[in-house]
């Protein structure tokens, strides 16, 4: 089946901030003018699924259906080797209510240090993006990568959001928290497409978006 082409009207279905930022940023490249979720004043839909991927389907569909429009979602997060995938789909949850991510950084580090992760090696993470877009009519677009690094201590860096600066990706020297925007997640030719999100983005756009 061929894939469906984004045309028109789009959602983003997201209340939060800075993933509103870089997808803007992602679908700026397009010529794609997108409103966000909490602009319309959507509810936010329980996240119960059991993977990235299903998480990110729950809000896409969601918001598709309260707007009458096609909704794009990312579900998102770190997942560590020693601490057996987690915090994973719970990350932003690991935040608490308050969404502090200095608490939830400070919590993988405390988790990280009772099983004796210290060196590099026992460091190992990745970053995950599951990328939906869903139509009013139920039809349904995914597309999921990854980026591998290694957790950091103490977190580098004010920029990004999220555990972006307790990351830092292979082959780089910055963490994602001390990258400008363009440096993350700017697409070819400009940038190098290098976090998880523009990965998944680039697969999500040569399928559903044609050329920029």
């Amino acid at each position: 089946m061929p894939h469906r082409q984004i045309t028109g009207k789009l959602v983003i279905a997201t209340h939060n901030p800075g993933k509103l930022a870089e997808m803007r940023d992602l679908l700026g490249v397009y010529g794609i003018a997108a409103t966000s979720a909490g602009e319309l004043g959507l509810p936010e839909p329980d996240e119960t699924g059991k993977s990235f991927r299903a998480n990110a389907r729950i809000k896409a569909e969601a918001a598709a259906k309260a707007s009458s429009a096609a909704a794009f979602a990312d579900d998102s997060g770190l997942a560590v080797d020693a601490l057996d995938g987690e915090p994973g789909i719970y990350s932003a949850r690991w935040a608490g209510p308050d969404k502090d991510f200095r608490l939830a950084m400070n919590e993988v580090q405390t988790r990280l240090m009772k099983v004796g992760a210290k060196s590099p090696e026992r460091r190992r993470a990745h970053f995950v993006s599951a990328l939906c877009v869903a139509w009013p009519d139920g039809h349904i677009e995914e597309f999921e990568a990854q980026v591998n690094g290694i957790v950091v201590w103490p977190p580098r860096g004010a920029k990004g959001f999220g555990y972006d600066p307790l990351f830092l990706p292979d082959g780089q020297t910055q963490t994602f928290g001390e990258m400008s925007a363009e440096e993350k997640h700017g697409l070819p030719p400009r940038g190098k497409g290098l976090s998880h999100r523009a990965r998944a983005f680039l697969k999500l756009a040569e399928a559903c978006l044609g050329k920029p």
